[in-house]
């Protein structure tokens, strides 16, 4: 139509006057540059569009072209070890073209269509194929196999099929015909709408934890293959280190880290990080099975939006395929950020704190495509999403934490007071919970013995004591307390430096096995135990405080390597030892 020209421009938003052919969530073209952008809005006298790149120089009368087709983003190999922004654009390629700053209106393809793939086919003709069945296998990276599966509203027989060989991304290598007859050219890759969750089988019970060999998560809080957690922190506590670490060393098979809204120094040293670290299960580095999505606080605002929707279609891609992939969202208040900035241009009524009315359902949407499923290739897979939240002054109960804790069953809370104490991870111990327990308690009966749960139940307990006590401490001081108050508190004081607080520049501490985690809850419980029979026999505390024993604990992480667990026999027998002489 001629009248699809630009009428008005408020930042990212533009509208367009009169009635026009283009569709909710359409993808479209702006300007002589061809802009990314998506019609968020349409009346009989305006149409909306959110651009999701810099509108700088774009003016009233510039054409507007619809592409008849949703936001979507190109699925193919050549993800994993790729960088992106948030619509998908491969930053890699677009410095080759255009240098260290990214040009507007690029139109360089999603993924690399001129690589040559090793690709092996897994049907004959005749084979009858329904949607999401695999029917190509490809090695992506040394340690992911990238497997090609049918699209979801596809099914049909296989009427034709190439041998196995090196493929280009859009090159046919099978033809499928439908029940209509019509035949369908099978390629390396296919496009799916971000915003449309993919489709499933069904949906399975989240029983597996997630294993981070962070003590503070894996034993006190834990989160469960599928799961969705928080992370909420002021500035300086830790979120985004607490999210490389779990990037790191979390039993996912794939890592989707989305950068969103962050500082441009943080993201380059991800990157840095991520490309020089050497994957602990395979010895290769650490991209070969990391996504990462960069959308700088400095790149487009409403690109910045959409940044989650495109991380979590590329993680359900992989999930489709049998994969468990961990998706890191940092941060999901800055996003939120974007929908009001957004919200405000579109003079949408704000809700609280300015933030759009609908925050809650968007929040719900995103957290809601987590889980654990049985694919349509009958496999099993798993989304966990672990979301950074920034609350501005470390003040939880602003509108995007308490929403947040609504969708998710997993809390995180970082401290600012341990923060400063340099107690990491500054996961406060009496503001987080996780309720997994019930779903995954079987599972850690069933790998490490019923001990596990029972020394979980006894350390929180002890820390639970130690917080009311502290509150008498604060007031008239520790000497009034009778030598079994003091036994506590100073139990405690093993239990948050000699096992919560993990040092993550220390080898044998930065990744700690289950089997090494259960042992140190049962040496310090096996401490409190004996020392009780200490006090009962009116023996006075600090007998035992001057036995050393208490301080050797707290040095137990460094000094007991994750290989040679029997150690902590010895550490029982000296603690008997000692005891049994000073009784």
């Amino acid at each position: 139509m001629e009248n699809n020209v630009i009428y008005g421009i408020n930042g990212p938003v533009i509208t367009v006057k009169g009635p026009t052919e283009f569709k909710m969530m359409e993808m479209v073209h702006v300007g002589n540059e061809n802009l990314v952008g998506e019609i968020i809005g349409v009346t009989d006298e305006f149409t909306t569009v959110q651009v999701y790149e810099e509108t700088t120089g774009l003016k009233p009368g510039d054409p507007i072209t619809g592409t008849g087709n949703p936001m979507n983003v190109l699925l193919g190999p050549g993800i994993i070890d790729n960088i992106f922004d948030g619509i998908e654009r491969p930053l890699k390629a677009i410095e080759e073209e255009s240098g260290a700053f990214i040009s507007r209106g690029s139109q360089v393809n999603a993924l690399d269509d001129q690589k040559l793939w090793n690709v092996s086919l897994k049907v004959k003709v005749g084979d009858k194929l329904s949607g999401g069945e695999i029917y190509a296998t490809i090695p992506e990276t040394e340690i992911i196999e990238h497997r090609l599966m049918v699209p979801p509203a596809l099914s049909g027989e296989i009427v034709e099929v190439k041998p196995d060989g090196e493929y280009r991304l859009f090159d046919t290598i099978a033809i499928l015909k439908d029940e209509l007859g019509i035949e369908h050219n099978l390629t390396l890759c296919q496009k799916w709408p971000i915003r449309t969750s993919r489709p499933i089988e069904d949906r399975l019970p989240t029983t597996v934890p997630l294993i981070t060999g962070q003590r503070v998560m894996d034993t006190m809080f834990p989160v469960a293959k599928g799961g969705t957690a928080a992370i909420p922190g002021g500035f300086g506590t830790g979120k985004t280190m607490n999210q490389h670490q779990l990037a790191k060393w979390c039993d996912a098979d794939i890592i989707v880290y989305v950068g969103c809204g962050e500082r441009g120094n943080e993201m380059s040293q991800v990157l840095e990080e991520f490309s020089e670290l050497i994957d602990p299960k395979s010895g290769r580095p650490m991209t070969d099975r990391t996504v990462l999505i960069a959308n700088t606080s400095n790149m487009p605002v409403a690109a910045r939006e959409a940044s989650i929707y495109t991380g979590i279609t590329l993680a359900e891609y992989y999930r489709d395929m049998g994969y468990d992939v961990a998706i890191m969202a940092d941060s999901t208040s800055r996003w939120a950020e974007a929908l009001r900035e957004i919200s405000g241009r579109l003079e949408e009524m704000p809700a609280e704190e300015g933030f759009p009315a609908y925050l809650p359902s968007r929040l719900a949407e995103f957290y809601e495509r987590a889980g654990r499923v049985k694919t349509l290739s009958h496999d099993n897979g798993s989304v966990t999403i672990i979301g950074a939240v920034s609350p501005q002054g470390s003040d939880f109960s602003e509108p995007v934490t308490q929403n947040t804790k609504r969708f998710t069953r997993c809390f995180w809370a970082l401290d600012k007071n341990l923060a400063y104490a340099r107690h990491y991870p500054a996961i406060n111990w009496m503001d987080s919970y996780s309720e997994y327990f019930n779903d995954i308690d079987p599972w850690y009966n069933e790998h490490l013995g019923p001990e596990f749960v029972e020394y979980r139940t006894r350390i929180s307990a002890l820390l639970q004591e130690e917080n009311s006590l502290m509150e008498i401490v604060k007031l008239i001081g520790s000497d009034v307390l009778p030598d079994d108050q003091k036994l506590v508190i100073e139990i405690a004081r093993i239990i948050r430096v000699g096992f919560l607080q993990q040092n993550a520049f220390h080898a044998d501490d930065t990744y700690v096995p289950l089997e090494k985690q259960m042992k140190m809850m049962g040496v310090i419980l096996h401490l409190y135990d004996r020392a009780k029979e200490v006090i009962a026999k009116e023996i006075p505390i600090s007998k035992l405080l001057s036995s050393g024993l208490f301080d050797k604990l707290n040095k137990m992480k460094y000094d007991i390597p994750n290989t040679k667990l029997e150690m902590f026999d010895d550490y029982i027998k000296e603690i008997d030892n000692k005891i049994d002489e000073i009784l």
